[in-house]
């Protein structure tokens, strides 16, 4: 994940993109011809993510992702995924907050409480929440992964940083008052 967006060059991307066995691919993991030219549209790199087949409960959904962003510490992370028809669960073992870019989706979540998700729209999944996705069409998304610590790491960390802030670099033009 904590490879640089540039990692696989524009021409690479446009070879595969061109390239037959991919088309057929698609075709393959997809259940229509519509679904294929929603795949085929990509630009931004997608990669299969394929979702668990136990976890798919109607048609064939075809998921997408490409890693955008880790932070230094390798746990919060930011991609874009996206998603052909289906309806599926999706379980978070991480927070994750969602904003759609292109599509919708309807969420279900285990009280049975509903909502449509569109382009524009934002969204918080907690970390241990499951949902029911609908995806009708299409949808393409930015998320943001964080998993959350325990209130013992919380405080763990809280000493660390205390303990090494006498350390860190001073900004520049940082005065010491009494000096």
């Amino acid at each position: 994940m904590g490879n640089s967006p540039q990692a696989g060059s524009a021409e690479k991307r446009e070879l595969a993109a061109d390239d037959p066995t991919m088309e057929l691919d698609m075709l393959e993991q997809t259940a229509s011809i519509e679904g294929a030219q929603v795949l085929r549209r990509d630009t931004y790199g997608l990669i299969p993510a394929p979702i668990p087949p136990d976890w798919i409960l109607e048609g064939g959904p075809v998921a997408r992702k490409r890693n955008l962003a880790v932070s230094s510490d390798q746990l919060a992370a930011t991609l874009m995924w996206d998603c052909t028809a289906g309806r599926f669960n999706r379980f978070y073992d991480a927070d994750e907050v969602i904003h759609v870019l292109e599509g919708s989706v309807l969420i279900e979540d285990v009280a049975g409480v509903c909502q449509r998700l569109r382009a524009g729209d934002t969204y918080l999944f907690p970390a241990g929440s499951r949902y029911h996705w609908t995806v009708n069409e299409y949808i393409r998304n930015i998320s943001f992964l964080y998993p959350p610590l325990s209130r013992e790491m919380r405080f763990v960390r809280a000493m660390v940083e205390r303990l090494m802030a006498p350390f860190r670099r001073k900004p520049a033009g940082h005065t010491v008052r009494g000096a």
